[in-house]
């Protein structure tokens, strides 16, 4: 069993500036932390770095949606890495065996930020089982060692991703089975819930009572409403879900991205049936004629899962990312325009079966409204859910979201005052996972610091431009070293691999 968690800055202690809070200077001053990122692999780049500090993060938190980069290991490890190649990036050249081997080669390298890791259960359960449906009693005994040893090497939470293969396959009772190390704890369990659409009440349900059943705080990812029809009512619903937990004593809260479009890969769309056995299994069902005739009805009908071809529409699902050279031109268009004069169900399965499943897509799917009901609440707080598309176009989030959030929500739309922005940017996220020194200015806390005047604050990242750096943060100090000076990255690496530790 592991026990409640600390901060653990054994690796940072050394030569590490504190700071006063100052005053003086109209300018405001925050630290940005992103808790839901997808830098897993992004952070062992030379670029990276410059997208996050232009919009203020000196902190972000990887291995979010059950999808983390470690551990990878064993007789399944080509096939997770596969799996998770759209999420996280290329695995074949990173220590992922394990989290400590991931940390230390991390902690080697001169980190523009500070990162952290959640250890996702679903690439947990892969490492043990492959992508399954049916676990053996030898299996959950495997995957809660192998949950449990992560953890003692340092990661800051537990991730799921229930829409998503092999965590789909889990029923509520698989979960706390294999959850059971977390049991009364302060480890943090961060939900990609099984459903953000029809089925968004019941799914919001189970999330609950998971964390019920094992009394550990319960983070709701990425809080949405899909789909035009549930728009202006089913978040409403879900947030009031919310507060009564709250009201009964449960430590929940949610988040957010600033976004009316979501990036994922295009595997979401399929139905769970059709995830099971691994990327080479799925390439190959896709085109089986049985299979296909299974799977059109599935996209025409099926209610039971968050049937995007049904709910948004094959017109609002955009190609982002591909892996075969030959389908490059297609990426930026939507499903229905490359597929021409074809069924755009059946392009698809035949773009996801060419590419061993490597394909991303970008997704419009909710409302601005929702997105600021949600905010306006007192547990929310802000996330990106960025990812990194080695090749093909990248959502704005990556360059935008705390800039897109100062100027669209606060300056704009005037749906949050600045000094709740800052607290949902900062002290809430770093809280969540303990990170004490990270999100606040305060006597004693790390010396992370960002400058910036509110009214010249300006996202420039679009949809049809996103590799475009916000404006308007002109001092970032990581580590009371500047990373930002007048705006301008200085490419000095102050940051730390943040983990927790047993007290």
């Amino acid at each position: 069993m592991i026990g409640s968690f600390k901060t653990d800055r054994s690796s940072t202690e050394a030569g590490q500036n504190r700071i006063a809070p100052t005053s003086g200077s109209s300018a405001k001053r925050s630290r940005f932390v992103d808790a839901h990122r997808h830098a897993d692999t992004a952070v062992f780049s030379d670029s990276f770095g410059k997208a996050e500090l232009r919009q203020g993060l000196t902190t972000v938190i990887n291995g979010n949606c059950g999808l983390s980069a470690a551990p990878v290991f064993g007789p399944h490890k080509a096939d997770v890495a596969a799996y998770l190649f759209p999420i996280t990036g290329e695995l074949s050249d990173l220590p992922v065996e394990s989290l400590a081997a991931y940390s230390a080669a991390l902690s080697a390298r001169s980190l523009p930020i500070h990162a952290g890791m959640l250890i996702g259960l679903g690439t947990v359960r892969a490492a043990v089982a492959g992508f399954e449906k049916d676990l053996t009693d030898g299996d959950y005994r495997a995957i809660r060692a192998l949950l449990e040893r992560t953890l003692s090497e340092g990661a800051l939470g537990v991730s799921l991703g229930l829409g998503y293969a092999p965590e789909c396959f889990f029923d509520t009772a698989g979960l706390v089975r294999a959850l059971e190390p977390i049991r009364h704890t302060n480890i943090t369990l961060s939900v990609h819930m099984r459903s953000e659409s029809m089925n968004l009440l019941p799914s919001i349900d189970e999330a609950l009572a998971l964390a019920n059943a094992l009394h550990v705080p319960l983070q709701i990812s990425h809080l949405k409403a899909v789909g035009r029809e549930r728009w202006g009512t089913l978040v409403y619903d879900a947030l009031e879900k919310i507060r009564r937990a709250r009201e009964d004593g449960l430590d929940v809260q949610c988040d957010a991205y600033p976004y009316t479009a979501g990036s994922t890969q295009l595997l979401h769309v399929l139905p769970p049936e059709f995830l099971a056995g691994g990327t080479e299994a799925i390439a190959r069902r896709l085109i089986d004629p049985t299979a296909q005739r299974i799977l059109k009805e599935r996209f025409e009908t099926g209610t039971d899962y968050d049937n995007y071809a049904m709910l948004l529409g094959w017109e609002n699902i955009e190609i982002s990312s591909v892996r075969c050279g030959e389908d490059k031109p297609l990426v930026g268009k939507t499903v229905a325009e490359a597929a021409g004069d074809a069924e755009p169900w059946r392009f698809c399965a035949g773009l996801l079966s060419r590419n061993r499943c490597a394909v991303t897509m970008i997704d419009r799917l909710t409302s601005e409204d929702d997105i600021a009901a949600i905010y306006r609440e007192p547990f929310s707080y802000v996330i990106s859910d960025a990812t990194y598309p080695k090749d093909g176009i990248p959502h704005p989030r990556v360059y935008g979201t705390f800039v897109h959030i100062l100027e669209r929500f606060v300056r704009e739309r005037k749906t949050l005052s600045l000094p709740a922005a800052i607290r949902k940017m900062t002290r809430m996220p770093a809280d969540r996972y303990g990170l004490n020194g990270k999100g606040r200015i305060a006597v004693g806390a790390d010396a992370d610091l960002l400058v910036f005047d509110p009214d010249r604050i300006r996202d420039r990242a679009t949809f049809a431009d996103p590799a475009r750096c916000g404006e308007g943060m002109e001092t970032v100090l990581v580590n009371g070293v500047p990373a930002v000076e007048n705006g301008v990255c200085t490419g000095i690496g102050n940051g730390t691999v943040l983990k927790r530790r047993n007290p």
